[in-house]
């Protein structure tokens, strides 16, 4: 009885320092994976939504909650005054896995610059092309946030992939999730942005 309650001690010391080692390194790389993931997938989303403008989104970022979830907001300004927003979602039930969008919407006009695949776990050469082909990331781009995203063979107004439904419909998704968390998060995204 005495060994057990020893191993069971020793099992328990053991396990309480390797979480606790997991932890720290956890909290130590955070701040270091934030900056990675910025730098090769959200900054050059965000250069393509935009192009030029008057303003550092990033350095200007701010967080706002919809339904429990934060999401980073990155607002731009133009030459002409005119002001965006770009922010992340995640489209459910891509062939690999969930697909990361950035979409960038006009305040004033309430439509959208544009719309780019930032993460994904598709099919090389078939659903991967959602990050790489304009003609079916361009579709979004000037639609109003009240258009219906979803795909022409779910009664919206996006063309699917040719060879990539699957992927298409979860790229659509995550646009109507964006619309959803800036038709709810407009009053504030507008105080936040000066």
């Amino acid at each position: 009885m005495r060994e057990m309650i020893k191993m069971v001690a020793v099992l328990t010391l053991l396990t309480a320092f390797s979480g606790g080692l997991l932890a720290a390194v956890k909290n130590g790389t955070e701040e270091i994976i934030e900056a990675q993931i910025f730098k090769f997938q959200l900054a050059p989303a965000m250069n393509d939504i935009f192009g030029d403008v008057a303003n550092d989104p990033a350095k200007e970022k701010f967080e706002l909650t919809y339904k429990g979830v934060k999401y980073k907001f990155f607002p731009a300004k133009f030459e002409d005054g005119s002001k965006a927003v770009a922010f992340g979602t995640k489209g459910k039930g891509g062939y690999g896995g969930d697909v990361g969008l950035m979409v960038g919407i006009k305040l004033a006009t309430d439509e959208i610059v544009a719309v780019r695949v930032t993460t994904h776990s598709e099919t090389p050469g078939l659903g991967a092309r959602a990050k790489d082909d304009p003609a079916f990331v361009s579709q979004f781009d000037g639609k109003s946030i009240d258009t219906n995203l979803a795909l022409k063979s779910d009664n919206g107004e996006i063309d699917a992939m040719s060879g990539a439904t699957i992927t298409s419909r979860a790229v659509t998704l995550a646009a109507i999730q964006a619309q959803n968390i800036y038709k709810k998060l407009k009053p504030e995204i507008e105080k936040q942005i000066k």
